[in-house]
């Protein structure tokens, strides 16, 4: 599959630099336009309607990028972003399941991002409607970043698209491999492919708590602790699940500071 694609910043040899190497190393990437500023960019998106943009969020104030978002009506393409950005930037794009790139780019990391998006554009084709939550994604990203508005939502991408969800809907998350199996309070679940790594860099600290190797929990939905028999945790709802022996002092210290 072959994306048209624009390329959004500021500096123009940051712009010549990243069409180089998406020719080297991604030729299933065409560029097909770049701009300098949002107004250009909206003019170039608008009229040649491009499977994904290459997005510096810094140029030149951390909000521009996300305003060009906001500026353009017919939103049915994907966006990597392209940023300086690092820490806490990093778990709020993670946050949000959304593609990005650190400057300097690598050339691996750019090849990674691509398949990605090429796969998530697939199956945006066949479900059109899913852009619209993919957009909720990106507004939720800018109020982590720009806005500096606390929010407790993440995205999900899973099979069919990306959903937007509360933290405070999930009841406890599985390692599946390197993905993770997300189960809700409602009895749901989704399998994300990010691991539980991720996810223990992104979810609220003080909501969520690993418990084992396995499992992260929301703290909330702990009904009872359990040392008969091993070491575990019921939740509200009667599932049951270990806690790993080297964390069972650390974890009863957290659950008692809950009360």
């Amino acid at each position: 599959m072959n994306l048209r694609a624009v390329i959004v910043d500021d500096e123009e040899l940051a712009r010549k630099n990243l069409t180089m190497m998406l020719e080297t190393y991604c030729p299933e990437i065409d560029v097909i336009g770049e701009a300098s500023d949002k107004d250009e960019a909206k003019s170039i998106i608008e009229s040649s309607s491009p499977d994904v943009v290459f997005l510096d969020i810094r140029m030149p104030s951390g909000a521009e990028g996300f305003e060009l978002l906001d500026m353009i009506e017919k939103r049915n393409f994907l966006v990597v972003f392209v940023t300086a950005f690092k820490d806490y930037a990093i778990r709020a794009f993670q946050a949000n399941a959304v593609h990005y790139l650190l400057k300097p780019i690598d050339d691996e990391d750019l090849r990674s991002a691509v398949d990605k998006v090429i796969a998530t554009k697939e199956t945006f084709t066949d479900n059109p409607g899913n852009y619209d939550d993919y957009f909720k994604s990106l507004q939720n990203l800018a109020d982590r970043l720009v806005r500096n508005k606390a929010t407790n939502r993440i995205a999900i991408s899973h099979t069919k698209g990306v959903k937007i969800v509360e933290e405070d809907s999930i009841n406890y998350l599985e390692a599946s491999g390197n993905c993770t199996m997300i189960h809700f309070k409602d009895g749901s679940r989704y399998l994300d492919t990010r691991t539980l790594k991720v996810y223990e860099e992104i979810l609220d600290e003080e909501k969520f708590y690993r418990v084992h190797k396995s499992h992260i929990v929301n703290m909330s939905c702990i009904k009872e602790y359990i040392s008969e028999d091993g070491h575990i945790i019921e939740l509200k709802d009667g599932t049951q699940l270990p806690v790993a022996r080297n964390r069972v002092s650390a974890f009863l210290k957290t659950i008692k500071g809950l009360v």
